[in-house]
């Protein structure tokens, strides 16, 4: 019985201890009941364990929990943090493919795929579309031909009885920046309504596009107003009755002289000189195209002005030369006893006026001799010398050269209108007009200077020079 106190006593103080004695906590003391078998303490002083060392057992059991609990839950967080990094380095990738791939919409992956096919496609056709150039087809209305399409460098011809003017807006109002003269050629830019707007010579406007042919008609119209040149490119041309260099000499001409060319063929072309038709070789002759083009208002009105200026210094030279011929004759009939009477020429002009007065001197060398070169009324001049000569006495300068007298003086419109004394011009040659549609002109070597038909050849210029 006693014994048996002396037990229970002992639990007792063991609880105490347990629960009191060395500040320990209700946890504490749960844990370590816990840890005790289900039958009671399942402890007995006489196993050989003391107070101390079940105390210090319970406190090792409750820091290696606590270190397991640690450890777990450095576990979780790192297994956090490994988780928020994967899922940031995942969302950084799908950033990065969501540049170059559209992101998921709500109707999922097919339907967004399914759509950025169509917009590729789209944007595909709108860069076709973009890049290729537009077909430029401007449609040209005109009364006679079909419709033109693309304009550039197509010819128009004005048909006009004189000229039509150019404007520098489509509509009559406008101002005149130039004029077109019958058969004048210029190309078409664009059209507005039934107004062309056109580029020739120097000068760019408006004209009504009724009054041009264009297309197939106005080429073969170009092809017949427009002058085909040859330009002699050597110190003497040999012209030859065949396209041939074999071939006999047709007629000798200088270097700078231009010749109309009437055809070509395998390196040789056949022009027109004074002894005939002849064909000399491509490779001593310039070739060009002559068209007529527009005359702005700027040049226009400097051209008259040096006209004019022309015209007076001829006035002047020739009234000059007038009045010292009257005082050479009237000095010899002073001077003279008995004066033999004056020869005649074979053919003098009636009327008055200083071209009346050139012809009838011109006419006193008809039959003296032609020569090439020549400058002499009497020992021999050739075409342009003899009209230089004729001029001089009159106190007027031209040119030793027949195609540079196609620009001396003032243009008369054809030979209807010529008058006495007018320039005559043809290729390579120039003559004198007498009048009733005759010329005076040193011809050939054969022919020497004589009267001839004015119409025997093509005119390309009749120019005034009084």
């Amino acid at each position: 019985m006693r014994q048996g106190l002396v037990k229970a006593a002992a639990y007792g103080m063991i609880a105490a201890l347990l629960f009191a004695g060395n500040g320990l906590d209700v946890k504490a003391a749960a844990i370590g009941t816990s840890s005790l078998p289900a039958a009671g303490f399942g402890l007995a002083l006489g196993d050989g364990a003391s107070v101390s060392e079940i105390r210090e057992n319970v406190k090792k059991k409750s820091e290696s929990e606590e270190i397991e609990a640690d450890t777990e839950s450095a576990a979780e967080t790192e297994t956090e943090t490994d988780s928020e990094e994967t899922l940031s380095q995942e969302n950084e990738t799908v950033e990065t493919e969501s540049e170059s791939v559209p992101a998921e919409d709500e109707t999922g992956t097919d339907s967004v795929e399914e759509g950025t096919a169509e917009e590729t496609e789209a944007d595909a056709d709108i860069q076709t579309d973009m890049t290729e150039e537009p077909e430029t087809e401007i449609e040209i209305v005109e009364p006679v031909t079909p419709a033109l399409k693309t304009p550039e460098d197509v010819l128009i011809i004005a048909q006009v009885n004189n000229y039509v003017n150019i404007r520098r807006e489509p509509n009559t109002e406008a101002e005149i920046v130039g004029k077109l003269y019958n058969n004048s050629v210029g190309t078409l830019i664009a059209t507005e309504g039934d107004w062309y707007q056109m580029k020739s010579g120097s000068v760019e406007g408006y004209v009504k596009a009724e009054y041009f042919k264009t297309g197939d008609e106005a080429r073969q119209i170009a092809d017949a107003v427009g002058d085909r040149i040859a330009t002699v490119n050597t110190q003497t041309l040999r012209v030859r009755c065949e396209p041939s260099l074999d071939a006999p000499v047709l007629g000798l001409i200088g270097q700078g002289e231009e010749l109309t060319v009437l055809d070509e063929q395998n390196g040789f072309v056949k022009v027109s000189i004074e002894e005939g038709d002849g064909w000399t070789s491509t490779d001593y002759v310039i070739l060009r195209t002559d068209y007529v083009t527009a005359e702005s208002v700027e040049e226009e009105r400097s051209r008259l002005a040096k006209e004019e200026a022309d015209r007076e210094a001829a006035r002047k030279a020739a009234e000059e030369a007038e009045a010292r011929m009257q005082a050479e004759d009237q000095a010899q009939t002073d001077g003279a006893e008995a004066a033999p009477a004056e020869t005649v020429p074979a053919m003098t002009v009636g009327g008055s006026g200083m071209g009346v007065d050139v012809v009838n001197y011109a006419l006193q060398f008809v039959g003296n001799p032609y020569r090439r070169g020549g400058t002499s009324l009497t020992n021999g001049a050739d075409c342009s010398g003899f009209v230089m000569s004729v001029y001089q006495h009159f106190g007027v300068s031209l040119p030793h050269s027949s195609s540079a007298d196609r620009k001396v003086g003032y243009a008369v419109n054809g030979l209807a209108e010529a008058q006495p004394g007018d320039l005559v011009c043809y290729s390579g040659h120039v003559a004198l007009y007498i009048g009733n549609g005759q010329i005076v002109h040193a011809s050939t070597t054969k022919t020497g200077i004589k009267v001839s038909d004015a119409s025997y050849r093509k005119i390309l210029a009749v120019r005034r020079i009084f």
